[in-house]
């Protein structure tokens, strides 16, 4: 059985991304693993173990009564038509999903993006960033206020360079088939780019076709000097539902979550992002 890992720190924001799991878990027949990972604070060498001990103890009471709270609120709310598991453990938050991960094998994780004010910024964005940067396991990034609905229109931010090399076709072939998509290639360039960068995008979108030809991708070429306007405009243009990107081959996850200078694809938008790895 399918299943969708859900990071929570209990913010609002990372209570909104479990509710959008939840949403999918149910359209795609999957369970839920809720994962709350906490740290203590540092302790000095001058105060008694047991105090440390007894830290840790009540760190991890209230990291599973909260996880609890939110697992009868799952069940009660789908009817207790999906299953739900818990799972709290102390350390860093990025060893230790990535090592939950390793043994559950999820569909996907599913996380919530930076907060509309500055602590759930701190916090769930850079968790949030640290996932994505270096875990290997597919991760939808949801943001601030975003609810599911069905997917019916995918994009994929593609440079077209290196594609065979580069692009995970069968994952994205089975989340196209999962869903019932329509998938959407969308590479954006600068305009005025030069005859031999257009040469290399011919031969390269003529390899990906060649891969996903099965399941007829629509190409879409967007001129704009900056990749997260021209993914966001198109999105909003076309009601994408999702966007699929490849951090190792993007410079584009600064601007998701960072941007100074245009608008912020995830929190403006509305769109989540799912981070895949070639």
């Amino acid at each position: 059985m399918k299943t969708l890992v859900v990071p929570t720190d209990f913010s609002p924001v990372s209570v909104n991304a479990m509710h959008y799991a939840v949403d999918m878990a149910q359209s795609i027949d999957a369970s839920i693993l809720l994962v709350n990972v906490f740290q203590l604070p540092i302790v000095y060498t001058d105060v008694p173990m047991t105090s440390a001990t007894l830290g840790y103890q009540e760190q991890k009471k209230s990291s599973e009564d909260k996880l609890d709270d939110l697992k009868k609120e799952i069940i009660v709310t789908t009817s207790g038509k999906i299953q739900v598991y818990t799972e709290s453990r102390m350390g860093d938050a990025k060893e230790e999903i990535e090592s939950l991960c390793k043994s559950v094998r999820p569909f996907a994780i599913v996380m919530g993006s930076h907060g509309k004010n500055s602590f759930e910024r701190l916090i769930m964005g850079s968790t949030t960033l640290n996932v994505i940067r270096n875990l290997t396991f597919p991760v939808i990034v949801v943001p601030s206020g975003t609810s599911y609905k069905m997917i019916r229109n995918i994009g994929l931010a593609c440079d077209f360079k290196e594609v065979v090399e580069t692009t995970p076709v069968d994952f994205i072939k089975d989340i196209i088939r999962e869903f019932g998509a329509e998938l959407y290639i969308l590479n954006v360039n600068k305009p005025g780019e030069g005859e031999s960068y257009k040469e290399n995008i011919t031969l390269q979108s003529a390899f990906l076709d060649t891969m996903l030809g099965e399941i007829k991708p629509h190409y879409h070429f967007l001129d704009n000097d900056d990749i997260v306007d021209g993914i966001n405009s198109f999105s909003e243009k076309n009601n994408l539902d999702l966007v699929m990107v490849i951090p190792k081959k993007h410079r584009l996850l600064t601007g998701l979550f960072h941007k100074s200078n245009s608008r912020d694809l995830v929190s403006h938008s509305h769109i989540p992002i799912l981070s895949i790895h070639d």
